[in-house]
């Protein structure tokens, strides 16, 4: 667990070679400081860091440096060293139910459970939290490792969907950044002029498929002209399956989406 004021000494002392960066795990960094150490800049550099390490707030050090321990913010109970309250006998609640279990009680009869349709989003979702300061920090990399965190806890937050598209934009990779603002858009995200501003979609809307997705509704899932009743006339066949055939090109539905769409329409 690496301790800011410890880092801030290090930076003030050795910061000249680097000490800190390699105490805080970052190789390249510290090297790069032992090269620069010829000159006055590293020495510079070490003062600077030595502040900045005592002056910023505890969370956002732990949500860059100790990564482990960021994830346990919104919920201490499960931190390793957290011990739950115990009674007034010295036990803990879950050791004396154990020992003296209910047993004159008939248990209840258990119930199918129905799946829920609610949008299973988690509050204090720490990643998510780590993540945007991370995209604050310029460090979209790092963000969008937390960012896909995030969504194995919490796969249907549209915020978090949202987020990761504009630090996919951010590395210049839209393929990503495109399917997840259509995943954010078919969990309800209709902030549409959001999606044709935001300074961190720039790069996607420069992409020469944006024309084509902004007019499938912002998604991309297919969508194709309800079936007619002459559905078997040749001319109305060719001229849908040359649709499907244009989605594939322009990027906008998979391979197995069209040969599946192609065989419903053989049928």
């Amino acid at each position: 667990m690496k301790n800011k004021n410890v880092a801030a000494l290090l930076a003030f002392i050795g910061g000249v070679f680097g000490i800190h960066r390699f105490y805080l795990g970052q190789i390249g960094l510290g090297i790069f400081y032992c090269i620069l150490s010829m000159t006055a800049l590293s020495v510079i550099l070490g003062i600077l860091d030595g502040i900045i390490f005592l002056t910023m707030d505890q969370e956002v050090f732990d949500a860059k440096y100790n990564r482990t321990r960021a994830q346990y913010v919104g919920d201490p109970r499960r931190r390793p060293d957290f011990e739950r309250p115990r009674t007034r006998r010295g036990r803990t609640y879950q050791q004396r139910t154990r020992k003296s279990p209910v047993t004159h009680r008939r248990p209840a009869p258990e119930r199918p459970q129905r799946p829920s349709r609610r949008k299973q989003v988690v509050k204090n979702n720490p990643f998510k939290q780590a993540g945007i300061k991370k995209f604050k920090d310029y460090e979209f990399e790092l963000a969008i490792e937390d960012f896909e965190q995030a969504l194995k806890i919490s796969p249907q937050d549209v915020a978090i969907h949202f987020n990761i598209a504009c630090a996919y934009s951010q590395i210049e990779k839209p393929a990503k950044a495109f399917e997840h603002v259509s995943q954010a858009v078919e969990l309800g995200f209709n902030d549409f002029g959001k999606i044709d501003s935001h300074d961190a979609l720039a790069y996607m809307r420069i992409q020469p498929q944006w024309d084509d997705f902004k007019a499938n509704g912002y998604t991309l899932r297919m969508k194709l002209d309800a079936p007619k009743e002459n559905m078997l006339d040749n001319d109305l066949l060719l001229e849908q399956l040359k649709k499907l055939n244009e989605l594939k090109e322009k990027g906008l539905i998979t391979e197995e989406e069209f040969v599946t769409q192609k065989k419903k329409l053989m049928k």
